[in-house]
Order: structure tokens, then C-alpha cells, then sequence
């Protein structure tokens, strides 16, 4: 089964290797991981999508949240989230074989990005089932694929979400808040990972005792 995390991280050196290595030691293999930079210039964004069975998003969240590197995480899924890719495919042609190319390109909604006597180069952003449908297309097409390059899922939740990014990285939401004589207690989901000071990366995390200590100090 597929899982996808957003995963906010500080921006520094050996950020990516740290997390590389936290899911070999959890023997979980990573499908696609992008990174790239968020709302503040210290902290970057990443998307990571693993297959794991689905009793592991749990454990994989919780060893995520660790890493003292880590300003928050989140597993989304696809009705919570919009979730995109960016594929360039390089593709061989000559004069006969351009303009089936270009209608076919119409069709999936991709875009011509270069054109060369020989090869015709398309650009296609969407979710991956779109774009592995072009590439089957192609293939059963006779079409010779010579090159493909993607950049692995992107996610961002809908709606609500943003307001509990923004409180992880720390910027003022633009919602104002409701007016109320008591303030709103916070989900145990909600509770970021700074307001538990006692998780450190070098201790043993047993899952099941974070669950009560979330709940008792939510």
C-alpha cells in the first residue's frame, strides 16, 4: 500500500541523508521523495511516498517526528490532498510521425516543450495514474521512448490544513480567530512535536506510551 507524507524539515545539510536513512532502518522503501523550499527560507518541504503495509503509517509518522530536524508531518491521502507530479518524455520522431504525436499530446493535455528534427519532447503535469497512461499509450503506440524523467509526487492538503502548517513553521495565520471565553483545546493529532521536549532521536520510542502522553498532555 502507498503512502504519502508532507513532511516539514529545517533546511540544512544532511537533511535528506537523515531521512533516507531513518526508512532503511525501517526496512521501508521510498517510491518517489521530493524537496524543495516552503513559506519560510530556513525550513523546506517534503513530499515523501512509501509502500509499507497500513498498520506502518502510524509507526512511520511517529519515527518522522523524532528527528529533531522535523517541524511537522502529515500523511495525506488523495481525497485530503491535491496530489501532483511533473513528467518531461522524450520522445523519438521524424516529420511522419509528428503530427499523431501532437494529437496525442491533446488528448493527455501535455505540452510540447521542445522540438528537434528527430525527437519531440512533452511536458505533462498530473496525477501519476495520467501520466503512466500516456507512457503505456506511447509504448503501445511503437513509439520510442527515449528518455523519461519525473519528479515524484507533490502534495498539499485542501482547505483547513493551512492553518496548522502555518502554526508549525511559526508565521501568524491570516484567520482571525472566533471569539470565544475559553480557548479551543488542541486534538492529540494536532500537538506538534515541540511541545513533547522528552521524545529525542537516541531514545527508544515506544508507540504505544506517545499515544497516552499525547492524549494526557493535549
Amino acid at each position: 500500500m502507498l503512502h504519502t507524507f508532507v513532511a516539514l524539515v529545517s533546511d540544512k545539510p544532511g537533511v535528506l541523508t537523515r531521512v533516507a536513512s531513518l526508512f532503511r532502518r525501517l526496512n521501508i522503501n521510498i517510491v518517489s521523495l521530493t524537496v524543495g523550499e516552503s513559506e519560510r527560507p530556513d525550513v523546506s518541504r517534503m513530499t515523501i511516498v512509501c509502500e509499507a503495509p497500513e498498520t506502518a503509517a502510524h509507526r512511520i509518522r511517529a519515527s518522522l517526528y523524532k528527528l529533531e530536524i522535523t517541524v511537522d508531518v502529515d500523511e495525506v491521502g488523495r481525497s485530503e490532498a491535491v496530489i501532483r507530479e511533473l513528467c518531461l518524455i522524450k520522445v523519438a520522431a521524424g516529420p511522419k510521425t509528428r503530427s499523431q504525436i501532437f494529437e496525442l499530446s491533446d488528448v493527455f493535455r501535455a505540452r510540447v516543450v521542445d522540438l528537434a528534427p528527430e525527437s519531440i519532447m512533452l511536458e505533462m503535469t498530473g496525477a501519476a495514474s495520467k501520466i503512466e497512461g500516456l507512457i503505456q499509450v506511447l509504448k503501445e503506440s511503437d513509439y520510442e521512448i527515449l528518455e523519461v524523467s519525473r519528479t515524484g509526487r507533490m502534495a498539499m492538503r485542501r482547505g483547513h490544513h493551512t492553518s496548522r502548517v502555518l502554526k508549525a513553521l511559526g508565521t501568524p495565520s491570516s484567520r482571525k480567530p472566533e471569539t470565544s471565553d475559553f480557548a479551543a483545546k488542541p486534538e492529540p493529532d494536532e500537538i506538534l512535536p515541540n511541545e513533547f521536549p522528552h521524545v529525542h532521536e537516541e531514545e527508544e520510542y515506544d508507540l504505544t506510551e506517545a499515544v497516552d502522553d499525547h492524549g494526557e498532555e493535549a
